[in-house]
């Protein structure tokens, strides 16, 4: 019995025609998957088996796709895909982590028995896991086909949010905004790192309101003290400070959605400087999720919240904010739009952002961020935790 679907066929049988679309625009007959979001998205499959190379395949004459992976993880695609058995092929288990040969040779030789040997091939060239190695081995295994980089092709036909999709983005903001009040309310002086964490991870895979939660694509960040002048440190067993900042950065995940958020704790009664900061902070995503409305473009969201920056002395170097979705680990950030200057991408209602909006000087840093939907009236917020600097006496 196959686990229950997370979108209709008739919802999978669009995005295929969509792609399809674009690889005809792009000159593709075929293209290769190896981002586990964008095999996900295309057909459903979920499993924690990207570790070893694997695909989906899309060519333009086949109805449906193909799921291409290690033989143990066959059943995974049978239960989550609903594909036909002919459009699960596993490869030989000899194969993984073999010094000489690799699982991508037996690709190459169902792409020629397919008569696709001489295809124009898009491959993911920044998916995080394809490596050289699957490469080289395609590329020698298919001598008379023509590869190029796909530009994420997938990734750009995510970008729009069905209904369906954005139901799940929701249900994770709640998820999301459970969590970050209980990891809070786990903060005070003295209290080991990773007992908040421990308290995080309960909230988000419990969630709320009888919607179970999902581990998401990056683990909880918890920079403290002068570690909050940079934003990518995670938890220690050290106690938290009786002064000083905590940052976390999370995300609820719901069905592999995702819904992040940042906040900043001041332990004590903060100094003014940073109290002055968080409101700039607060100003500048107000500014740009009055900006984040159909027809406007994505470096004027930045635009809005640096203004808001530069009048209060501050400035951010970095890209505030990237599209958000469906997402398995490193990251859930989903490699397309970024909202920086120079990006005219046209925001259109349904893409969904996580606008990192913070501040990080030499030896301290704050951040509060949003995640949002694009409306016809401004960024729709995902999450519900209050936005301010938040004191814990």
């Amino acid at each position: 019995m196959s686990r229950s679907a997370v979108f209709t066929a008739a919802e999978y049988s669009r995005r295929i025609r969509d792609v399809k679309k674009r690889m005809e625009r792009a000159g593709f007959d075929l293209i290769i998957c190896q981002d586990p979001a964008n095999m996900g998205w295309l057909t459903g499959y979920d499993g924690w088996s990207f570790y070893v190379p694997q695909c989906v395949l899309v060519h333009v004459d086949e109805e449906r796709p193909i799921w291409f992976g290690r033989a143990q993880d066959e059943k995974s695609a049978l239960l989550t895909t609903g594909l036909p058995q002919g459009n699960v092929v596993p490869f030989s288990e000899y194969l993984v982590q073999n010094p000489e040969g690799h699982p991508f040779d037996e690709l190459a030789e169902l792409v020629r028995a397919r008569g696709w040997g001489k295809a124009r091939i898009g491959v993911e060239m920044d998916a995080h896991y394809y490596t050289a190695r699957c490469h080289a081995h395609l590329v020698q295994g298919l001598p008379e086909a023509s590869f190029s980089n796909n530009g994420d092709l997938v990734n750009w036909a995510r970008l729009i949010k069905s209904e369906p999709e954005l139901a799940l983005m929701r249900e994770a903001g709640a998820i999301c905004s459970h969590a970050m009040e209980r990891a809070i309310s786990k903060m005070s002086p003295g209290v080991p790192q990773n007992e908040v964490i421990a308290e995080l991870y309960h909230a988000q895979i419990m969630g709320v309101g009888g919607l179970g939660g999902d581990y998401a694509a990056i683990c909880p960040l918890m920079p403290v003290g002068e570690g909050t002048a940079t934003p990518h440190l995670t938890w220690t067993e050290d106690p938290l400070p009786q002064s000083g900042l905590a940052i976390l950065e999370i995300a609820g995940a719901r069905r592999r959605y995702h819904a992040a958020l940042t906040r900043t704790v001041h332990f004590g009664r903060p100094p003014q400087t940073y109290v002055d900061i968080a409101k700039a902070i607060v100003d500048g995503v107000d500014a740009g999720l009055e900006k984040a409305r159909s027809g406007n473009t994505a470096e004027e969201v930045e635009a809005a919240w640096q203004a808001v920056l530069r009048s209060r002395g501050l400035k951010k170097e970095s890209r505030v904010g990237y599209p958000i979705g469906l997402a398995y680990p490193p990251d859930w950030g989903e490699r397309t739009v970024s909202l920086r200057p120079g990006d005219r991408t046209e925001l259109q209602p349904g893409m969904c952002f996580h606008m990192m909006a913070g501040v990080w000087l030499g030896d301290f840093g704050l951040a509060i961020s949003e995640s949002f939907v694009v409306t016809d009236k401004g960024g729709e917020k995902l999450c519900t935790s209050p936005r301010k600097l938040i004191a814990v006496e």
